[in-house]
């Protein structure tokens, strides 16, 4: 029978500055940099748990924001769970850093990207880490492929776009005729 998996939540933590900076934390029993998360008590919420997590692990006091995903990860032979929101730190720090915490460093994202210890963290971080930034307002959303799509499709000419069209209805009536089975 498999274990349930293990609840935890953290956050993206960012400090407003130019550059803005990511918490990132160093755990003294492995000695690895990891983003601030820790497993969910008893009758928390993963959002609760992600507030008191990030207190416990970085000092700081933050202002939870957006939730960012999920990432899923084998740890001890079972399933881990954690769920991370975007927050934001002001000013220093409020109180000491649990036992476990050896240290806490503030970098920029490709720092952070960099010095995490666990590739499925920075993997995590790679993606959710522009989004967190372009969220607080201090970097540009990032682009996407639709965004890419649109922007060549403004380029053409309008010979090229009525092609374009054409050839968008004929795939258009291909996928209904498949999906009516007439394909």
């Amino acid at each position: 029978m498999a274990r349930a998996p293990v609840m935890a939540a953290g956050g993206i933590v960012l400090r407003r500055g130019a550059p803005p900076l990511i918490a990132v934390v160093r755990q003294r029993k492995r000695n690895e940099w990891v983003l601030p998360k820790g497993k969910l008590d008893d009758g928390e919420t993963p959002k609760q748990a992600a507030h008191r997590e990030v207190l416990e692990e970085t000092g700081h006091d933050v202002a939870i924001h957006e939730f960012l995903g999920t990432l899923v990860y084998q740890s001890g032979g079972r399933s881990k769970v954690v769920h991370f929101w975007r927050m934001e730190a002001e000013g220093g720090p409020v109180r000491k850093l649990m036992n476990d915490i050896k240290a806490v460093d503030w970098l920029t994202l490709d720092d952070t990207i960099a010095r995490l210890s666990r590739e499925y963290e920075r993997a995590f971080l790679t993606q959710t880490g522009p989004i967190a930034l372009a969220a607080a307002g201090l970097a540009p959303a990032p682009m996407h492929a639709t965004d890419d799509i649109d922007a060549a499709l403004q380029t053409l000419t309008p010979a090229e776009a009525a092609s374009v069209d054409e050839l968008r209805h004929g795939l258009l009536q291909k996928v209904k005729a498949w999906l009516r089975g007439e394909a």
